[in-house]
């Protein structure tokens, strides 16, 4: 049996779309990916047949390719690299070994040498006999012209200016690249230049193809430690303070060998490899690295290790995006500070000799402030440490933002005063959620008059019994009826949960039809009637609606009771009774009609099909009614779910389909769900309180591991 042969173009095409398949269309369907099988993904936004592959199935469907010959090998691999999540910490030591050579046990020199051997020897094999190749120790004096076209000195110093011959010592060879940790990826592009040198010094026209670096570090595009876990490993509290897995230099080394890095997310798992160093890699990147503070004299006579890092850095891809979430360490509240005031904050003079020196680099930053021009999304979700006068500089720093987190951080009212006033920043998502220093007058400013927020879409203002929303009611009605967000009706996320919302407020809030996830929790005063008339005029296509201690009708908590002077606690069967008929009722079953003449299906009135609800009133709803069943969370959050019904992909097109057969997959998958009673992946959930930074999907984005639990486990 004979192998066919396809070009690499169609490879590499073919691994590319094996690669796409598993990232999740645009528009996505509210609910988690089920991955059982249930016919192929449809790229639509569909719960069954699933819009993607799974991750894993994408990865597996690569690495088999991987082992199909060399020609699928090489097409493949880009793909397989591309995407990177660190899950155990001996996977961790292996990634690094990997792509980081070890500067300890191998120096520069013995890697060039190396190299350049090894590019001899290459170059040798495939060139087609020229006149240099045919001669005696052809290979070896190949490598010493390699080796003499890349040692240092570029520009010789003159004798004159060198001590005596006498009194001089001879000088180790050595190379033209400088820094003592250089890249990889440097050094072979290097090393290629120069057999391409070589070879056409003294053969002109003959071919010598480009060296290959067997490192996959220039493939990587996405880094994350979302799934990093060191719980279970028996290990004593010393070995985790003083043998610790993911360091700073292991962090920064395998930084220094992906030049086409895009995205990276951190956990509160490794926080405290987050070192100045490795700031400075990721940050540093691309533009930033261009022409700031360059000496313009005395390169060839001093070694700049910082301009050696900027000429590396030059080279590489600016980060897209980065993910900061719950990043609390003591080692990276330093270094964001050190990297903070060293970059991006004027300097101050210390004493009469630095004085010159200090003002030469405050006027730089006023004529030429460093910015981030390809940062776009950015997270800080839990960044409870941070000061706000580090914050505001820093978040400053990115005129490109369109995905912006500050849940939780101590964002100030200053900084979205500024913010608010930035020409180049136009958000899509915006998330403040549980930030306690920031005013009504603020938010409501930042969201009604600033174009930052004109095209918003997603809009997070959560707040909770501990965290409660600063806004007033004057201010939430301005909002709501002249912010441009609510004016042009494209949210398609919103939560404001704790906030003081009224009938009359919900009265005049501008129609939303395209509203998708509704966050209504902990307004203990909104009544059941003004939420169902506020969604069958307003927001119809409303999916999944959050009523957690929300509306005296369905507070079965203890309540205040002035006449008896104690607090009573509410009937348990009347909130479930009134959840049933003055919620689903109206909003999810369709009016009775009947008619011999048409046999023509009524839909609901509304698209609602998911209700969240807290865990006292999900426990008296026991099993549920119908096709309403209860779906946990493997945190404290639980829906009451309507499991026949979602997104089913047929005929080429997705429907919200109601009704759905005891049978059918996509029932039996959301009854299993609703079976594991809370035993479920921290993935399992519905409107997410983290947005979704990496991929760029927002707050209707769906992620797992640590980045899930944040998003679906945790209440706050």
């Amino acid at each position: 049996m004979t192998s066919i042969e396809y070009p690499s173009e169609l490879q590499s095409v073919i691994c590319a779309h094996i690669y796409a398949a598993c990232l999740p269309p645009d528009e996505t369907s509210l609910d988690p990916l089920i991955i059982s099988e249930h016919g192929i993904p449809t790229s639509l936004p569909s719960s069954l047949p699933p819009s993607h592959w799974s991750e894993p199935v994408t990865r597996h469907t690569l690495a088999s390719l991987c082992l199909v010959n060399h020609a699928w090998y090489e097409a493949a691999k880009p793909w397989l690299w591309r995407r990177l999540e660190v899950r155990l910490p001996r996977s961790w030591l292996s990634l690094v070994e990997e792509i980081a050579w070890d500067h300890e046990e191998e120096t520069v020199d013995q890697v060039m040498e190396n190299t350049a051997r090894a590019a001899a020897r290459a170059a040798m094999a495939s060139a087609a006999k020229p006149r240099m190749l045919l001669e005696e120790d052809a290979e070896q004096k190949l490598e010493e012209s390699i080796l003499d076209s890349i040692r240092m000195p570029e520009d010789p110093i003159p004798l004159e200016l060198l001590s005596p011959v006498a009194s001089r010592e001879p000088s180790p060879r050595r190379f033209r690249t400088k820094s003592k940790s250089p890249a990889r990826w440097e050094l072979v592009r290097s090393i290629s230049d120069a057999i391409q040198t070589v070879i056409h010094r003294n053969e002109p026209g003959v071919y010598v193809p480009t060296i290959g670096d067997p490192c996959p570090g220039r493939h990587v595009r996405h880094l994350d430690f979302n799934h990093f876990r060191t719980i279970g490993m028996r290990r004593s509290v010393d070995e985790g303070v003083n043998s610790r897995f993911v360091t700073g230099d292991r962090v920064e080394a395998v930084l220094k060998e992906m030049p086409n890095l895009t995205e990276f997310g951190a956990t509160e798992y490794m926080d405290g490899a987050l070192t100045l160093s490795v700031l400075n890699e990721l940050f540093l990147r691309g533009a930033p690295s261009r022409g700031r503070g360059r000496p313009s004299r005395g390169r060839s006579l001093v070694i700049d290790t910082e301009e050696e890092d900027r000429d590396r850095r030059r080279e590489c891809l600016e980060l897209e995006a980065i993910d900061f979430t719950g990043c609390v360490s003591g080692v990276f509240v330093n270094a964001l500070t050190e990297f903070v005031t060293a970059h991006l904050l004027p300097a101050e003079p210390t004493d009469s000799t630095s004085d010159a020196h200090a003002d030469r680099l405050a006027r730089l930053a006023i004529e030429e402030p460093l910015v981030f021009p390809g940062l776009q999304r950015l997270g800080l979700r839990g960044v409870k440490s941070s000061l706000p006068e580090i914050l505001t500089p820093f978040i400053m720093a990115f005129p490109s933002l369109t995905h912006l987190d500050l849940s939780g951080t101590r964002a100030s009212s200053e900084l979205l005063e500024t913010l608010g006033q930035s020409p180049t920043v136009r958000l899509k998502s915006l998330a403040l959620a549980r930030c306690v220093r920031l005013t009504s007058e603020s938010i409501r400013s930042f969201i009604v008059d600033s174009p930052v927020c004109a095209g918003l879409t997603e809009l997070n203002l959560y707040g909770d019994m501990t965290f409660v929303s600063p806004l007033v009611e004057e201010d939430l009605a301005l909002i709501v009826a002249k912010a441009p967000c609510f004016v042009q009706g494209n949210l398609v996320y919103l939560d404001l949960s704790s906030a003081p919302l009224t009938t009359p407020i919900l009265d005049i809030c501008q129609p939303l039809p395209k509203l998708r996830s509704l966050g209504l929790s902990y307004i203990p005063n909104l009544s059941t009637k003004s939420i169902v008339s506020f969604i069958l005029a307003k927001a119809k296509n409303v999916e999944v609606l959050t009523l957690v201690n929300t509306s005296p009708e369905l507070d079965c908590g203890l309540r205040p009771d002035l006449a008896a002077n104690f607090a009573t606690r509410g009937s348990l069967r009347q909130s479930c009774f009134a959840l049933h008929s003055d919620i689903i009722n109206p909003l999810c079953v369709p009016a009775f009609s009947f008619s011999l003449i048409s046999n023509k299906k009524h839909l609901p009135p509304t698209s609602l099909r998911v209700i969240e609800l807290s865990t006292l009133l999900l426990s008296g709803l026991g099993a549920g009614a119908g096709s309403w069943r209860n779906i946990k969370s493997k945190g404290g959050r639980g829906w009451y779910v309507d499991t026949a019904s979602g997104w089913v992909a047929e005929g080429g097109k997705s429907t919200l389909q109601r009704d759905l057969g005891p049978d059918h997959p996509l029932r039996v998958e959301l009854g299993k769900m609703a079976d594991a009673n809370g035993n479920v992946s921290s993935g399992i959930g519905w409107h997410a309180r983290k947005m979704e930074i990496l991929h760029g999907h927002g707050m209707l984005g769906r992620e797992d591991g640590l980045y899930g639990a944040v998003s679906f486990a945790y209440q706050g």
